[in-house]
């Protein structure tokens, strides 16, 4: 069944409520049934799609310039059994307003602000009106993804201190706060936390993300297809596969351009390795941040094993820009396919060994089982996915629920749990790695012959394409419009993270404030990924 057949229904409640809903073909936006409606009839469009039992997927915004007839665009998907729906409504430049989607969806809280910050649109209704992209970068009247702004901005110093941002204060007999950031100790990315405490135990925790806002979006107007994959490999540079392939994916359905089977199947094979990297190499971190040094130290090292070996294979350890429009950089030389393999099994034998010793350890329980609890209605309520869902009960996975080559002709398993903690999160990613290793045998033991690449073909002026994919942290979305010459005119990617975050904010409530570090690297939020 198509997403327009499948939809079918929840279009229909529409139009009888008096709302115009015009079905548009877009054949790169596939899977995605594209519709447009009135900005006025915005709020029902969300209402009718909660009340159908959709997941709320991105929103986002466009200036497509003047030639649009000074109107804006706003753009949302939603997601409900591995089908698609984007809608879509054109806005007045000036005092462009529409409903929120917000009081029906709680993902969208943010990514409607961060729209509001960088494109100028008001979402009436929205709970929550403060700055959340802005950072003082520039001035109230001034939005950076509007075309008359340049993508070098017009600051003449450096930014002021985002001091006016207002934290909800804290209240009550023993009630204190404890900030932290957004400048930490490690080598991580700046974010703040704000707590609110009564002793050790934590009663709220407010996120202040944002601080490295690197002007992704901005910067990819005008770019290429070579030079777009490569922006977009740098989204988050723990998932470079995935979001390369993503916005790759993207950019060869808008441009109706078939990619080798053998690159696919190349393509898939980083991904899995891309997984199998950062879920190890996270195990071990949890470890270390319940002082349990042996653990982290043994997973840490079979981390930089894997990535060595992944360096030999395809020319960089994270495989970064092996992902290209049209197919990958680099064929797999044939004597590599042994090298994985066997690398896979080792790897799989080694970590079960160490799961024995770690599972026989009570301090190890004690610190992760019941630990940051995210209830599974709060999991379904902001759309979280990857390990951070599948631990809570939420059961989907793109290369299995909207498959894509060479996932539509594989077995792909999806493990999942119900408990919600530390201790789940860490299960869900042990089950992944299993998971992957048995497709990485499989991708290697039937991956065909052929070429890797075909030549790039520039998509006509207006060409949309849309990318979905299952990166290690979840599903991850890419939106691509081109303009004229082949250039893109617009770049949006969706990382997992912007629905994990929110999720820390819940799951810290009554738990210590010495868990917090282990709670925040079971879900392992991307600052990267979300400060586009």
């Amino acid at each position: 069944m198509t997403s327009q057949q499948y939809f079918a229904p929840l279009l229909r409640r529409l139009a009888e409520l008096g709302v115009r809903v015009d079905t548009l073909a877009a054949p790169g936006l596939a899977p995605a049934q594209l519709v447009q409606l009135k900005a006025a009839d915005w709020g029902r469009l969300g209402q009718q799609a909660r009340d159908w039992g959709c997941r709320w997927v991105a929103g986002w915004g466009e200036d497509p310039g003047l030639d649009a007839g000074e109107s804006l665009r706003i753009n949302t998907c939603f997601e409900k059994a591995g089908r698609y729906l984007l809608g879509r409504t054109v806005l007045p430049r000036e005092l462009a307003t529409v409903p929120s989607h917000t009081p029906y969806f709680p993902a969208a809280d943010r990514p409607e602000r961060h729209t509001q910050d960088l494109l100028g649109v008001t979402f009436s209704l929205h709970p929550d009106v403060r700055r959340w992209t802005r950072h003082q970068a520039w001035k109230e009247d001034e939005f950076p993804l509007r075309r008359d702004f340049p993508a070098a901005g017009r600051s003449a110093g450096p930014t002021p201190a985002d001091h006016p941002y207002r934290f909800l204060l804290a209240q009550g007999s023993g009630v204190y706060e404890i900030p932290v950031g957004p400048v930490h100790a490690g080598i991580i990315e700046p974010g703040h936390f704000r707590f609110q405490a009564v002793g050790e135990t934590v009663l709220r925790l407010e996120e202040r993300l944002g601080y490295t806002h690197k002007g992704i979006e901005k910067m990819a107007e005008g770019r290429d297809a070579e030079g777009l994959a490569r922006l977009a490999a740098r989204v988050s540079g723990d998932s470079t596969v995935a979001h390369g392939w993503a916005a790759c994916m993207a950019m060869e359905r808008a441009a109706g351009l078939p990619v080798p089977p053998r690159a696919l199947w190349l393509r898939a094979l980083m991904c899995e390795r891309e997984r199998v990297a950062n879920h190890v190499g996270d195990i071990g971190a949890m470890l270390n941040d319940i002082a349990f040094a042996f653990g982290f130290y043994q997973f840490a090292r079979l981390r930089e094993e894997w990535q060595r070996v992944s360096y030999a294979a395809f020319g960089h350890r994270f495989m970064m820009d092996c992902i290209v429009p049209g197919g990958v950089a680099l064929d797999l030389q044939e004597h590599f396919i042994v090298t994985l393999r066997d690398e896979a099994r080792a790897l799989r034998q080694q970590i079960a060994e160490l799961m024995t010793i770690i599972n026989d350890l009570p301090s190890v329980a004690d610190r992760v089982r019941g630990t940051g609890v995210l209830k599974p209605d709060h999991a379904r309520a902001l759309g979280c996915l990857g390990y951070v869902g599948r631990a809570s009960g939420v059961d989907f996975d793109v290369r299995r629920d909207a498959p894509y080559p060479p996932y539509d002709s594989l077995s792909v398993t999806v493990p999942l749990h119900h408990y919600g903690d530390v201790n789940a999160r860490a299960r869900t990613r042990l089950e992944e790695i299993t998971a992957s290793f048995d497709l990485i045998e499989a991708l290697l033991a039937g991956l065909p012959d052929g070429p890797v690449r075909t030549e790039w073909r520039p998509p006509a002026d207006g060409a949309e394409g849309l990318g979905l994919i299952e990166g290690w942290r979840g599903e991850i979305m890419s939106y691509v419009r081109f303009g004229a010459a082949g250039r893109v005119a617009r770049f949006f990617p969706r990382d997992p993270s912007w629905t994990t975050w929110p999720a820390l904010e819940l799951l810290i409530h009554d738990n210590i404030v010495p868990d917090f570090p282990v709670c925040n690297k079971s879900v392992n939020g991307s600052y990267s990924g979300h400060d586009l």
